[in-house]
């Protein structure tokens, strides 16, 4: 599978983050897959993007062009599309990726993140999404799902539109298990 990686631009306060990412890389390479990022050199986004390539896997940076000319891309991706904005970047790299995963990160990662869960409630598709939840980086917004579904904001039942886990092993076999055929891509459909 084409696995996107939404994740931040910086590392974080303990290597504890990394050290995970960092597994969790191997394991994603070990069962075959490969990286759909947002193709920067820093942060957690180069972490992963450094431990799949080690791996030999192929990897798929998509970068607005404005960003081109900065330091923030990555110089050794197996592949770099250049995009004209943000919005596109998002949608090309939904288009292009099976399944995705949130690692730790800022608001930009977030709402990634948020926007394909959009997608899925609405039944645009129907790909596994994913909370790497490290240190338990992501349990306050676990608890806000839970609250949003007390209080009648969320349907009942759609916390299980992804899946939360600390463990690299737990996560790639999740992915896989929720992988399902899609009947209609309603995404594709949308970009024609």
């Amino acid at each position: 599978m084409n696995i996107c990686v939404y994740c931040g631009s910086n590392p974080g306060k303990t290597s504890r983050y990394s050290e995970s990412v960092t597994h969790l890389a191997q394991t994603l390479s070990s069962a075959g897959h490969d990286l759909i990022y947002g193709g920067g050199r820093l942060g957690l986004m180069r972490v992963i993007a450094d431990e799949m390539l080690a791996a030999g896997r192929h990897v798929t940076g998509v970068m607005p062009k404005g960003l081109f000319q900065s330091e923030l891309v990555h110089q050794g991706l197996s592949e770099l599309i250049e995009v004209s904005s943000m919005p596109e970047r998002k949608a090309e790299m939904i288009r292009l990726s099976d399944a995705f995963i949130a690692l730790p990160g800022g608001f930009g990662t977030l709402e990634e993140i948020s926007e394909v869960l959009s997608y899925a409630q609405l039944g645009l598709h129907q790909k596994p999404i994913a909370f790497f939840n490290i240190n338990g980086f992501y349990d306050p917004l676990i608890a806000w799902v839970k609250q949003a579904i007390q209080e009648g904001f969320i349907p009942a039942g759609q916390e299980g539109l992804f899946i939360n886990t600390d463990s690299p092993l737990e996560l790639v076999e999740q992915l896989a298990y929720y992988r399902q055929p899609e009947k209609v891509n309603k995404w594709q459909e949308l970009e024609a």
